[in-house]
């Protein structure tokens, strides 16, 4: 008899055993594979064995700051105004109109879907900056090119590669920022660059209203834009090539001193840098985690109007009453308001640590906005009409909040590049239906689609709050399973430290890591 009772009690040990095990390697506690981790443990290894001051570590930042947000910001600059080419040469003579319009517009989110999802994971195979440099070299090159032909067919292919191209620059650029600066940083140093969505409305406008006066013979003004901002995207291009930096391991414009500074002052946040093994557990992870499909379903109801409203905010004001070269001109301070809304949005993110409540600041003047649009329309209220289309633009800022969400919330490699390909993917299938909600049989009011900007914007209010929701419930959740695992482990805060420290550069996604934290 006692016999088979140590034997049963064994066998409650073994299961117990077995349950303790399961549960540690779910957490990431006693499971972890260095030889899989971050090429930053080639540099600082598992655990921290260098402390830097705060004085160095703020003029380590300030460094980095005059580099990667000023870099980032003119890839930004030449890739918006590269992209809304087009809304400045559907009033300055392009020879494409109507429905041919539409589908040259829609060209570029068919290129930018078709290539988003292999060039981020041929991204994480190389050197992040080189990639994105020759890219927007390329893409500089295609730009010039459509001044060489004015028919349909090549316009549409043109604009199609261009979009391949460009697909690769918000998943680079947020990764270098995720792998340089710590999670209250990351909101303002992308709304920095994020800011030349609008500023390049205010000089992309001011330049093609110049053009305008253009009355010489040898090229249309439209085929001018193009040279112009094409031959700008090579130079950005090429500045990317020689300075801008890949990750905190190799940035060859600090010393390695800074290198391992720069990869000390994120470890806490166990976000992680760069790894170029493919790991499909965490492609898994990703596809089946509730808040990806979240962020997909709010990026497509912000990127819905941006393709409308980046082609045809243009056309609208023209619609007024006012001339080509007028128009040129009043479109311009709606990119100053969407500037500082973006601006706004990035610093009270984190500010406050949070991501959701500043796209509640971004929405409401663009439903706002909408509904003036459709109640005052056919008015004579021009100044109020003006106005509408001024703050109906702040909705973009969304669209850099939910690139610092990415950033802030996603661990593990293989998943950030793949949630922001979802991301991206959805924002071109949300620009290429924006094109299309604006039909020629609906000018010059539109009402239909500003009906739908409106609506779908709302909608995105629900889902921002639910977001918010669930990251404030798992982060209750993780920190009840942190206390519970201190309590059984018997650790003290020295040991907590200990584990954070050697679980950061582990490659680990943030469902794994039992030390991650969500910013709601």
């Amino acid at each position: 008899m006692s016999s088979e009772t140590g034997a049963a009690k064994n066998l409650d040990e073994v299961e117990k055993s077995s349950q303790l095990e399961t549960y540690d390697e779910k957490l990431g506690l006693d499971s972890l594979d260095t030889s899989d981790g971050d090429a930053a443990l080639q540099l600082v290894g598992a655990q921290a064995t260098a402390h830097f001051s705060e004085e160095y570590n703020r003029r380590l930042r300030r460094k980095l700051d005059l580099v990667i947000p000023t870099i980032s910001a003119a890839v930004y600059f030449s890739q918006y105004l590269d992209k809304t080419s087009l809304n400045y040469a559907s009033i300055m003579g392009f020879p494409i109109v109507g429905q041919h319009y539409n589908l040259v517009s829609m060209a570029f989110y068919l290129g930018y879907l078709f290539w988003e999802f292999p060039t981020v994971y041929i991204s994480q195979k190389l050197r992040l900056a080189k990639y994105l440099g020759g890219n927007i070299v390329v893409w500089g090159i295609i730009l010039m090119l459509h001044a060489s032909t004015d028919n349909f067919a090549a316009f549409f292919a043109l604009r199609f590669l261009l979009g391949m191209c460009e697909s690769c620059v918000a998943p680079c650029l947020i990764l270098i920022i995720s792998m340089f600066y710590k999670k209250d940083e990351q909101a303002k140093r992308i709304s920095w660059f994020y800011i030349m969505n609008g500023l390049t409305q205010v000089f992309g406008g001011f330049v093609a209203y110049g053009i305008s006066f253009y009355g010489g013979k040898a090229l249309p003004p439209y085929k001018i834009i193009y040279i112009l901002l094409g031959a700008l995207a090579v130079v950005v291009g090429i500045v990317v090539l020689i300075w801008l930096p890949d990750s905190p391991v190799n940035a060859s414009m600090l010393t390695k001193e800074e290198r391992i500074a720069a990869l000390e002052r994120v470890r806490n946040d166990q976000g992680g840098t760069e790894n170029n093994k493919f790991k499909k557990d965490q492609v898994i992870e990703a596809l089946t985690d509730p808040r990806t499909w979240l962020v997909v379903l709010s990026t497509i109801l912000t990127s819905i109007p941006n393709g409308a409203l980046s082609n045809f905010n243009n056309i609208i004001i023209k619609s007024f009453g006012y001339t080509s070269k007028q128009t040129l001109i009043l479109a311009t301070p709606g990119g100053i308001i969407g500037s500082a809304m973006v601006l706004f949005c990035g610093w009270y993110s984190d500010k406050k640590g949070e991501r959701m409540i500043p796209i509640v600041f971004a929405l409401i003047p663009t439903i706002v906005g909408a509904a003036i649009l459709i109640g005052l329309n056919g008015s004579k209220s021009k100044g109020v009409l003006l106005f509408a289309t001024y703050i109906i633009g702040t909705f973009g800022s969304a669209l850099s909040t939910i690139y610092a969400y990415n950033a802030s919330n996603t661990s593990g490699h293989t998943k950030k590049v793949t949630i922001n390909a979802m991301t991206m993917a959805t924002f071109s299938i949300g620009n290429i239906i924006g094109t299309e909600i604006f039909q020629p049989k609906d000018a010059p009011a539109y009402i239909p689609g500003k009906t739908a900007i409106m609506v779908l914007l709302i909608v995105q209010l629900g889902v921002s709050f639910l977001l918010r929701w669930i990251n404030v419930r798992l982060n209750k959740k993780r920190k009840a399973q942190l206390a519970e695992e201190k309590a059984r482990r018997g650790w003290t805060d020295d040991d907590v430290q200990r584990e954070r420290e050697r679980h950061a550069f582990a490659d680990l996604t943030d469902r794994q890591n039992i030390f991650f934290i969500y910013t709601c």
